[in-house]
């Protein structure tokens, strides 16, 4: 699995919006371009997506830029990776896989899809429950964060078995 550059810069440029003391005062585009080390044009790209998918909103003036359009514990990760790229298997994947063939071989019968659709299951689980608030600490803090709800949702699912 990869994580796209879109869903990289994307959670990046919120996590740095989100980091903002003063709501009163928003990032512009040139500084969020040079704070993560992105051209303008891709920072632009990139706002304009979190800004369409209501994660971000513009203010404007002489202290003008992009603040959140909600509150950090309000804004879901699995929910910005959608927007960004879209899930990692939905029904239509496997009409992109055919190979030389109008339809995949194992169309009607595929392990393959039951192991991607349990893998998105499995993420989406996890995801779901990860807001941007748990990204806004430091590295460790972030780390034993999101450790708890792994293992929460570990619990969940040998309990389940």
């Amino acid at each position: 699995m990869k994580i796209s550059a879109k869903e990289e810069y994307g959670l990046r440029l919120l996590i740095r919006i989100a980091k903002i003391q003063n709501e009163e005062e928003g990032l512009s585009i040139n500084q969020l371009s040079e704070a993560e080390g992105l051209s303008v044009s891709y920072a632009a790209k990139i706002t304009r997506i979190l800004r369409m998918e209501g994660f971000i909103q513009s203010t404007r003036g002489p202290k003008g830029g992009y603040v959140l359009a909600k509150a950090p514990e309000e804004i879901h990760i699995q929910e910005l990776l959608r927007a960004m790229d879209g899930p990692l298997f939905d029904a239509t994947f496997c009409n992109s896989h055919t190979g030389q063939q109008r339809m995949c071989t194992n169309s009607v019968d595929c392990s393959t899809r039951s192991l991607w659709r349990i893998m998105q299951s499995a993420l989406d689980r996890v995801l779901e429950q990860i807001t941007l608030q748990h990204l806004l600490g430091d590295e460790y803090n972030s780390d034993n964060r999101l450790q708890e709800i792994l293992d929460k949702q570990i619990l969940k699912t040998e309990e389940m078995n």
